[in-house]
């Protein structure tokens, strides 16, 4: 499963328009959002990068002025994290991921007044971007290419989900497009004054039996840490392997 993971992850990236190659690997590019995670590298599978390879790589991400960055599995590549920590490169972290099934999927416990529901106007996809942002530490207004992606998400076949309770945005999450059958949640946040009362697991839950709906036979997710881990294990996610998150410090003036 693990390696069917990063399959899916690179086969997105392909995809996405502005991706580019450099070498052996694959970049994923977002030319209106400049977050690290929405920039980033993955290796083709088995491959053994030299130091060219590997300052070309360095090269390119700052030439479009984002932080030299790789999210991939260990085992996808055995032969890359040496060579980029040769390279420089700092571990950000090893992030276990998390896969779950149509028969695995346990309900959330409910939230009395919570309605989650897919975006559709321009107020709704600003709300699902600034409740994003501001839930991932983020302060102020979102980047334009926030909003920009959720809703490319949504015409692209993926699925985003803006929870509200008390008619207030509350939660924001998304399951990407599906690819042989899998589907990854990603962006999922809850704003700052409505954690703690299950409505990360609800909004989970329902992004995960939406997928199961459109013919998802596993979605899979990388917890932000193990409190994180320990919500998505309530309604039934599980450990399939681990992700390396690794990047290169800005270049000092």
């Amino acid at each position: 499963m693990d390696v069917e993971v990063q399959e899916y992850a690179r086969t997105l990236a392909l995809r996405s328009p502005d991706h580019y190659r450099v070498g052996p690997f694959t970049v994923r590019h977002n030319p209106l959002w400049t977050l690290k995670y929405a920039n980033y590298a993955i290796p083709d599978r088995d491959a053994e990068p030299s130091a060219a390879d590997v300052t070309a790589l360095i090269d390119a991400f700052r030439e479009r002025e984002r932080l030299p960055r790789l999210e991939y599995l260990p085992v996808w590549a055995p032969a890359v994290e040496p060579a980029l920590l040769a390279a420089g490169f700092t571990v950000e972290n090893r992030a276990p991921l998390l896969a779950c099934a149509p028969e695995g999927l346990l309900p959330p416990k409910p939230v009395d007044g919570l309605r989650i529901a897919v975006p559709v106007t321009d107020a709704e996809f600003a709300d699902a971007a600034r409740t994003q942002h501001q839930g991932f530490g983020g302060e102020g207004e979102p980047e334009e290419g926030m909003a920009h992606g959720l809703r490319r998400a949504t015409a692209d076949g993926g699925i985003v989900a803006l929870a509200t309770l008390d008619a207030a945005p509350a939660g924001v999450g998304g399951c990407s497009v599906a690819v042989g059958g899998l589907s990854e949640l990603v962006g999922l946040a809850v704003a700052e004054t409505f954690r703690r009362r299950g409505i990360g697991a609800a909004l989970s839950a329902w992004l995960t039996e939406r997928a199961f709906g459109q013919g998802c036979r596993t979605v899979w997710l990388e917890p932000g840490d193990g409190d994180v881990e320990r919500i998505y294990a309530s309604i039934g996610y599980r450990r399939i392997g681990e992700k390396l998150n690794i990047s290169l410090a800005p270049a000092a003036d």
